[in-house]
């Protein structure tokens, strides 16, 4: 494993995923315009239809496993964002897809949370080039 890992899980009830996307991406317009400029919310989420995931496979839009965040930046900046909730899961696939990123230079890391998303992004922003 070469990715890093920020935050951790905890038990009780905390915001949904969705919710801790909406808010790094408002806190990264907020301080870092400049890179909210250029960040991507990467949707590759499959809806069950084999027609249309294949069909994106072929046009190069769906990499099973792609991490939510990614920032084109100095290194790259790849995110894999979970909810803190105990049952949030990181797949096979999004482990070899942050492993992949890390081997090839990217800054790559799981973050449990918003703010431990953020404290990545700022380190990876921060990290001599």
């Amino acid at each position: 494993m070469k990715y890093r890992i920020y935050g951790k899980q905890e038990a009780g009830k905390h915001p949904s995923e969705a919710a801790e996307m909406t808010t790094f991406f408002n806190q990264l317009r907020k301080h870092y315009p400049e890179y909210y400029a250029i960040a991507l919310h990467v949707r590759n989420e499959n809806d069950g239809d084999y027609r249309k995931t294949n069909k994106s496979k072929l046009e190069g839009g769906f990499v099973k496993g792609a991490s939510d965040i990614v920032v084109p930046c100095n290194p790259p900046f790849v995110c894999e964002l979970k909810a803190i909730n105990k049952g949030s899961r990181v797949s096979k696939e999004q482990s070899v897809f942050l492993d992949n990123a890390a081997n090839l230079g990217a800054f790559a890391c799981i973050a449990y949370g918003w703010k431990a998303a953020f404290t990545a992004f700022e380190d990876c922003i921060k990290k001599p080039h």
